[in-house]
C-alpha cells in the first residue's frame, strides 16, 4: 500500500488514516475508485449533518473595483468551525462566486457550476466542506449590487 496515496486520500476527504488506508484495500489501491467511494460516504455522512441546526457563522463581503459588491450569510454550527481558515476560504469563495455569476437567490446559486471549478456545483463544494470540517454547513441569504444597476 503507497503511503503517498493513504496521505492524499486523507487531504482531499479528511478522514483519518485508517478510513483511508481501509478505502484504498477496498478498492484493490485503485486511487480514483477509492476517492469516488469516499465521495460517496463522505456526502451521505454531509446529508445527515444537514438535519443540524446552523446559527454560528461568518458575514463575509466582497467589492470588485468599487463597482460590484456582495455580502452572504454562511452559517456552521459552532464559533469553532467559522473561526477557521478552511470555512473562511469557503465564505470568501461564496463571494467571489455571487459576485461572479450574479445568482438570483439561494437555490439559484446552490446549483450553479462554481466558478473556480466549473466541474462542481456550488452545493457540491458546500458539501464537500461539510464533510471535511463535520458540521452542517448553510448559505443563509446573500445580497449582491452592481453599480447602475437596480434590482
Amino acid at each position: 500500500m503507497d503511503i503517498e496515496n493513504i496521505k492524499k486520500l486523507r487531504e482531499l476527504t479528511g478522514v483519518g488514516i485508517t478510513d483511508a488506508k481501509k478505502a484504498l484495500t477496498d478498492a484493490g489501491g485503485d486511487f480514483d475508485k477509492a476517492l469516488e467511494e469516499m465521495k460517496k460516504k463522505g456526502l451521505a455522512k454531509a446529508a445527515q449533518r444537514g438535519e443540524r441546526e446552523a446559527r454560528s457563522g461568518l458575514i463575509g463581503s466582497y467589492s470588485h473595483d468599487g463597482r460590484i459588491g456582495v455580502l452572504v450569510e454562511v452559517n456552521c454550527e459552532t464559533d469553532f468551525v467559522a473561526k477557521t481558515d478552511e470555512f473562511k476560504e469557503l465564505v470568501k469563495d461564496l463571494t467571489l462566486h455571487i459576485a461572479a455569476s450574479e445568482p438570483e437567490g439561494v437555490d439559484d446559486l446552490l446549483k450553479q457550476p462554481f466558478v473556480k471549478n466549473p466541474e462542481q456545483t456550488v452545493e457540491d463544494v458546500i458539501k464537500g466542506h461539510i464533510v471535511k470540517l463535520g458540521e452542517n454547513i448553510v448559505v443563509r441569504q446573500f445580497a449582491r449590487f452592481e453599480l447602475g444597476v437596480n434590482s
